[in-house]
């Protein structure tokens, strides 16, 4: 996300980390830097320039406890999520209002019926029963896109292929929908936003009286955003604001700023074509990751969306009793490739920011060889994923040739494999006396040796 700007304020950082002393020059070099990438980020120039200032104008005070390069990069933090909106919105789903109603709004080409999918496996994920509903009669195989996608997220769905009045299709399902917890519907955009698309919408909202309304955006209209927030607003109050491809778009901050001076609340951002590629928006997390200085609670709720709930426990239970074969292993890979790319997760991990900037290229190796890994266990037989030593030079020559992974990739992966076993089962006593994601010093201890380091 608005990678040039998260490039860019790294490299800030480091600037900060590197300088000795940090005069007037220094912080001017730092100011025009932090100017240009978010005029590039397609921040308006008026709020640029008004953020520049302030941070110029805070920089020469004094701030108890703190030296002038924590000061400035404290400045910077607190400037750009001031910018942003400043704290998480939350939506907050009363169980009790069966079903509750989140009604969808957008522009045709917004990415809606996605992000209805989206929005439907995420609130899936976290236990409530969800329905996906399709209202947009104008747009051809709208409704079959939504059932493709529900069926592909496990959720129920109600569309109706034949009948064009939208209206009439909330009330023909509007009985069956009582027993759901979550029902999301999907409705029709335009090219433009004109008086037919709000009047519609106007009767829409009367009809199904929605507990909350959401417009979807795309990040590329950039500072547009705030024009379009407007315009829905005519419709019926807007409750929050979800931007989508904020994975392809330097233009990303411009829609952020927009809908935040326009008090149309970012509740969530898509990250990516994937049904788990939807996040929460908290400004916080989101400038500390831009920052390189991570984002630990988005990184646990990419796991919780990756893992299912009956998983989750299963992993636990297993890992307690100091269990761990290939097939773990396996699962464990491909929990990790479906929260997304390696590199926007190491954004997320306190201190992994830089490394992608300082290592271009180091997380598509590694991917790579996860994908390798993947493909060797698949070519493996049950009681060699169970019992790894029954691996014969030969028999690893024979995977390696069916699974087009080299030897040296095999025996890498039974390694590794053996190092995480032995933590593993090392850790099991102390797990079962701790608190969840606990361990024993003696545990910690032997973590660090592995990686060549001492903890303690």
């Amino acid at each position: 996300m608005l990678d040039r700007l998260g490039d860019v304020l790294k490299k800030t950082m480091s600037k900060l980390a590197g300088a000795v002393f940090i005069d007037k020059k220094i912080t001017e070099e730092i100011i025009k830097d932090l100017k240009y990438s978010l005029l590039e980020a397609d921040v308006d120039i008026k709020t640029t320039n008004t953020l520049c200032e302030k941070i110029r104008k805070k920089a020469g005070q004094k701030i108890p406890g703190l030296e002038k390069k924590e000061k400035i990069i404290k400045l910077i933090h607190d400037e750009l999520i001031e910018i942003l909106g400043k704290e998480e919105q939350e939506i907050k789903i009363d169980k009790k209002k069966k079903p509750f109603k989140i009604m969808l709004l957008g522009l045709y080409g917004a990415g809606k019926t996605t992000t209805a999918a989206k929005l439907g496996f995420y609130y899936g994920k976290r236990g409530y029963k969800t329905c996906l509903v399709g209202l947009d009669v104008h747009r051809p195989a709208a409704p079959e896109q939504l059932e493709q996608l529900a069926k592909k997220a496990n959720l129920g769905y109600m569309i109706d292929k034949k009948e064009k009045q939208a209206g009439k299709i909330w009330k023909n399902f509007e009985d069956k929908l009582k027993k759901y917890n979550l029902v999301i519907i999907d409705t029709a955009g335009r090219d433009i936003l004109n008086n037919s698309l709000i009047n519609e919408l106007k009767s829409l909202y009367r009809e199904i009286k929605p507990n909350l309304v959401i417009l979807v955006m795309p990040a590329d209209i950039g500072k547009a955003a705030s024009k379009q927030a407007q315009g829905f607003n005519k419709t019926g109050k807007i409750d929050g604001v979800i931007i989508t491809r904020m994975d392809g778009t330097a233009k990303g901050g411009g829609a952020l700023v927009s809908c935040s001076e326009t008090n149309a609340k970012v509740i969530f951002i898509g990250t990516g074509e994937k049904l788990q590629d939807i996040e929460t928006f908290d400004p916080s997390a989101f400038v500390s990751r831009l920052l390189g200085m991570g984002d630990l609670k988005g990184l646990l709720e990419k796991a919780k969306s990756a893992v299912e709930e009956k998983e989750q426990k299963k992993i636990e239970t297993r890992l307690k009793e100091g269990k761990f074969t290939l097939n773990d292993f396996y699962d464990q890979i491909k929990a990790m490739q479906s929260m997304g790319p390696m590199s926007k997760i190491a954004e997320m991990i306190p201190g992994m920011g830089n490394i992608k900037t300082k290592l271009p290229g180091v997380f598509d190796v590694q991917e790579s060889k996860l994908k390798k890994w993947r493909y060797a266990i698949d070519s493996m037989t049950p009681e060699e994923r169970e019992n790894p030593d029954v691996l014969s030079s030969g028999r690893i020559a024979r995977i390696a040739k069916g699974s087009n992974v080299s030897t040296a990739d095999i025996r890498t992966l039974i390694k590794q494999y053996k190092v995480v076993k032995e933590l593993v089962s090392g850790a099991k006593g102390g797990m079962q006396d701790l608190g969840p994601g606990q361990m024993d010093k003696k545990t910690l201890q032997k973590l660090a040796k592995k990686f060549g380091r001492k903890l303690f």
